[in-house]
């Protein structure tokens, strides 16, 4: 028995028992090209690893994006392909793993080579709906690289020579959003970074900029709209320059009428976007389809960061709010989803929290997808459309008699076929505070069981609030004290709870250092002293008194100290306060007093003054800098926030014993 007990110690405390060594992820899973050859024709497979399901989401699966290596792509999981001219091909795989905790399966390019020419009129191509348009092939992860495509056409009858600019990196984010690894291009064109030909001004308000060029003409521009054909190009490429850190100039030739191009972007995400998540991202396109001419058309795309890649995903545009701005602004949300099932979708339905801090009532619907009109109240319709619910805490939006496709549907080989959104935006309310806020979505399919999205959080600018501070020192343990002083304080704008604040401010302090007083035990000669009323005295009891007055002038300052407003009108404080004193003059003060001489039956002793005799010595006393350190507590009355409050403040000095307290109003803007 006893020997079963030690053997069951010794597994416990070795960690056999009862606990488990968590492996480190380290194996990179690779995903292998396997193409079969007939001739100038290839059926492309590949080799994947096992998936590895998330418990609770729906079943797993793997996406594919393809290049071939002349201009030509595809996202079927075996596509086929024809190359037209004899020669060696790269052929490159993107493979994607959805509802799966496993790493992104990485793949080696794959050469291919053919001999003769061939006819390629049966291969796949991705008709372009719009001359312009751009298409990701995976929503992009921190520290993973993803593919943009950027697809372009000529719809004019003639050949024609033109330029594109592509934008990416937005200012908003302190960070850079992506890394540009690589630009395939396959019909010779050329490309540059972009240059500043332009000069921005910004003396206008944020509804309008001007924007001056080279020529010295000028531009007012409106905010931009993705919209179909715009004419003032200078105009759009400003515009973009004020939105993009980085992008390309792209110039092109001889495109014949209907012919379309491909150009390929390999971007990473930088690894600073994990806390982003949840964040929707942008890159933008100018395309001119004729350098004879400004017509162009402006193209974004948008995207989500995310930590894994489920097509169920909920986003806002509300990482980076500009709380002093926000009344004028709408947070823009999205909320994408994909049906996996193994037959269409006929209604769809999302259950979407909503923060308190929005005011429902100003819901707007942006855009979504499958595209249909929003359903009339309290009507049934046998037509597609989008109903809205707006309930306390939920906003429920439905697709009603829709058709989307299941990723395991029969005959179903476009993934992109199987997704839909919805985006919309809200204001907020009258009455909200510089909060935090999370929300997410259950999707419904049909009857199936919810599928709940990620948490879609919103987020303030810490901003800048600039005070004006004056007040009064109260020492009570100096005599003839006074002590004024002014000065400022920074902090976050309008804090709703906890926020730091570091304060700077000039202080005069004049005070009484020293004071001694006797009077002579026996009367004095002092006479004789002209009285000025006619009265001579001869001798007088003599006082005696030697003051000291020093003025000092100081810096004061509190590197940082935490705060917290109880409500809109009551706020606390804490930190340490530093005092520098940066100079002293001293001025010394003799006084003599006079008294009569009085009889008792004790002997003489004073009596009444006589007068005084006042002499002062002032001398500028150079010490060194003096720095004394304290803590504080305090307490604000007024407008804790933002606006004018009183406060009183306590400060005590550990070392020194010496404490006082401090009378203040504030005004923060």
């Amino acid at each position: 028995m006893f020997k079963k007990i030690a053997t069951l110690i010794v597994l416990i405390t070795s960690g056999v028992l009862f606990s488990q060594t968590k492996v480190q992820d380290t194996v990179t899973r690779k995903a292998t090209i396997l193409p079969s050859q007939n001739q100038n024709t290839f059926i492309f497979n590949s080799e994947t690893p096992s998936l590895n399901q998330i418990a609770g989401a729906p079943k797993a699966f793997y996406s594919y994006y393809w290049e071939f290596g002349d201009g030509n792509y595809s996202t079927k999981k075996e596509p086929k392909h024809t190359y037209k001219k004899p020669g060696d091909y790269e052929v490159k795989l993107w493979v994607t793993n959805n509802y799966d905790t496993g790493k992104t399966p990485s793949t080696r390019p794959k050469k291919v080579k053919t001999n003769e020419t061939a006819d390629v009129s049966d291969n796949e191509i991705q008709i372009l709906k719009n001359p312009i348009e751009l298409r990701r092939n995976r929503e992009p992860l921190p520290d993973e690289d993803f593919v943009i495509t950027l697809s372009y056409k000529n719809e004019k009858e003639y050949v024609t020579n033109g330029t594109i600019y592509f934008y990416y990196n937005e200012k908003e984010f302190k960070n850079d959003n992506f890394e540009l690894l690589e630009i395939r291009n396959y019909n010779d064109e050329n490309i540059s970074d972009l240059g500043s030909d332009l000069v921005y001004s910004n003396d206008y308000d944020d509804q309008f900029s001007a924007y001056a060029s080279s020529e010295n003409r000028v531009y007012t521009a409106v905010k931009f709209q993705d919209t179909t054909e715009r004419k003032n190009l200078p105009l759009s490429i400003e515009e973009a320059k004020q939105v993009f850190k980085k992008g390309k100039k792209i110039t092109f030739k001889n495109l014949n009428p209907n012919e379309q191009r491909n150009i390929f972007f390999s971007l990473k995400t930088t690894p600073e976007m994990i806390k982003d998540t949840s964040a929707i991202l942008k890159v933008r396109s100018i395309y001119v389809p004729d350098d004879n001419y400004e017509n162009h058309r402006v193209k974004d795309m948008e995207m989500e960061i995310v930590t894994s890649h489920d097509p169920n995903k909920m986003s806002t545009s509300g990482l980076f709010i500009n709380y002093r701005l926000v009344r004028f602004k709408r947070i823009k949300f999205k909320t994408r989803f994909q049906n996996d099932g193994e037959g269409p979708a006929r209604t769809i339905r999302l259950e979407t929290d909503v923060p308190d801090m929005f005011d429902k009532s100003t819901l707007q619907i942006e855009n979504m997808y499958p595209e249909c009109p929003i359903c009339p109240k309290n009507e049934e319709v046998r037509y597609s459309c989008l109903d809205t619910i707006i309930k306390q805490k939920q906003i429920i939006f439905t697709f009603k008699n829709i058709y989307l496709p299941g990723t395991q549907q029969k005959n179903v080989t476009e993934k992109d076929s199987t997704k839909g959104f919805v985006k919309y935006s809200l204001k907020f309310g009258k009455d909200f505070h510089k909060q935090t806020t999370k929300s997410r979505t259950s999707i419904i399919f049909d009857k199936n069981e919810p599928i709940i999205t990620n948490y879609s959080r919103t987020r303030f600018n810490p901003g800048i609030s600039i005070g004006i501070k004056a007040g009064y020192n109260y020492y009570p343990k100096l005599n003839n004290s006074r002590s004024y002083f002014t000065g400022i304080t920074i902090s976050p704008f309008k804090s709703y709870r906890f926020y730091w604040q570091s304060e700077l401010y000039a202080n005069k302090h004049d005070f009484e250092s020293e004071r001694i007083t006797s009077i002579s035990n026996d009367p004095e000669v002092v006479g004789p002293f002209d009285l000025n009323n006619g009265t001579v005295i001869d001798n007088a009891f003599v006082g005696r008194e030697n003051t000291s007055q020093k003025s000092q002038k100081i810096i004061e300052t509190v590197p940082v100290s935490l705060r917290y407003n109880i409500n809109n009108y009551i706020g606390v404080g804490f930190g340490p306060h530093i005092t520098t004193i940066i100079s002293s003059e001293l001025e010394r003060i003799n006084t003599i007093r006079y008294y009569e001489v009085t009889q008792s039956p004790s002997g003489f002793v004073p009596g009444n003054e006589y007068g005084e005799l006042t002499r002062s010595n002032s001398q500028s006393i150079k010490e060194k800098t003096e720095v004394q350190t304290q803590f504080f507590l305090d307490t604000t009355f007024g407008f804790a926030r933002i606006g004018p409050s009183v406060g009183i403040r306590y400060y005590k000095n550990f070392k020194t014993d010496f404490d006082s307290w401090h009378f203040y109003a504030i005004w923060k803007f």
